[in-house]
């Protein structure tokens, strides 16, 4: 049974480092290429599957589709700690699921990729 991960996260970087964990220590079987989602559109999926108020928006989101089931991979993720907010979407969501399945190619891939740049220290204000 196919699943989805969901990856919400301050910026790309704790994306990436999210999705590297739920393959290495999650143990978790990607069938395809992480997608990149639009932020909004992340934080609407977390309200509809969450059934919650959104506390804080992210700033990079990621939706890969997993082979692994979804009992197992929320098993496999409770064991992790990865830098970013991670919910599975299974077919007991029917709608976002069935919407998320009918979409999925239409999302460009994520880049996994990391960047060697160094980031500007914040300066007290």
């Amino acid at each position: 049974m196919k699943s989805f991960a969901l990856i919400r996260a301050d910026d790309p970087d704790k994306v990436k480092i999210a999705l590297h964990d739920l393959e290495t220590y999650g143990h978790m079987q990607f069938s395809d290429n992480p997608k990149n989602i639009a932020t909004k559109y992340a934080d609407q999926i977390l309200m509809n599957v969450m059934s919650v108020t959104l506390k804080n928006e992210c700033c990079s989101a990621s939706l890969v589709q997993l082979d692994t089931p979804p009992g197992a991979a929320i098993s496999n993720l409770k064991k992790i700690h990865p830098p970013a907010h991670i919910i599975i979407i299974s077919p007991r969501h029917e709608k976002v699921y069935e919407e998320l399945m009918n979409n999925y190619n239409n999302f460009p891939d994520f880049d996994r990729k990391f960047t060697n740049a160094i980031k500007p220290k914040k300066e007290d204000t």
